[in-house]
């Protein structure tokens, strides 16, 4: 008798206060398919095939499944263990690095683009915040101060890209090699001028969504460094 009375008590608490679900935990589930995109992404920057194309694409859908697991979690939860806000901007910032990954492959395809060193120097730095991210994530729980060392490194990687961003437009619009593949071509060089400026164009798209990515992995950096203020 007093083992059912001890079970009805404990299924009314439960009730009036539910327990509260491992927060850390799901931030760290977005953690770990962040970097598994990053490697997936790294990967396809080094052959472009479309075998590793697919696979990132793969992992872009199971963290949109994550997150709308970690949101409808959030949204039923009674309490959090943190602000709600910071949680929710932490999952979509986490989120939208991945999808970063995934619209660049997009796009390359559709432009019928092969991946150039730059390209994968860009994907190593985002793979790099992604490292950073999920070491520093891991450490809420537990040690949130010590975190802020890792919102710091995944920070960094912003300027990095945009230095490697940089680097590349300089050589793709050197007017004096453009010159020097013209003049090394000069049977069809109108159609082989047409060709040069298309490619220009297409490769300064493809440098353009990567940089503004490294913007989104330092936004996921700062989301980072929010909650480390508030909880420790």
């Amino acid at each position: 008798m007093n083992e059912k009375k001890d079970s009805l008590v404990t299924r009314l608490i439960g009730r009036v206060f539910p327990r509260m679900p491992d927060f850390y935990g799901l931030m760290n589930d977005q953690c770990d398919v962040l970097v598994e995109a990053m490697e997936a992404f790294v990967a396809f920057m080094e052959d472009g095939s479309e075998e590793r194309a697919q696979t990132v694409r793969d992992i872009e859908k199971r963290g949109d499944s994550l997150k709308t697991r970690n949101m409808d979690i959030l949204n039923r939860s009674f309490a959090t263990p943190m602000d709600r806000e910071d949680i929710y901007r932490a999952i979509i910032a986490l989120d939208m690095g991945i999808n970063y990954a995934k619209t660049t492959t997009r796009e390359m395809e559709a432009l019928k683009l092969a991946p150039d060193p730059f390209m994968l120097e860009i994907a190593v730095e985002y793979k790099h915040a992604a490292d950073a991210l999920q070491q520093g994530f891991r450490k809420l729980a537990t040690d949130p101060g010590s975190a802020e060392q890792d919102a710091q490194v995944a920070g960094k990687t912003e300027r990095h890209i945009e230095k490697i961003y940089r680097r590349a437009l300089a050589k793709l619009f050197d007017a004096d090699e453009i010159i020097k593949q013209l003049d090394a071509d000069r049977e069809g060089s109108k159609a082989r001028a047409i060709f040069t400026v298309v490619e220009m164009f297409k490769r300064r798209e493809v440098y353009r969504h990567l940089s503004n990515g490294g913007d989104q992995l330092a936004w996921a950096a700062d989301r980072l460094r929010d909650i480390i203020v508030k909880i420790s």
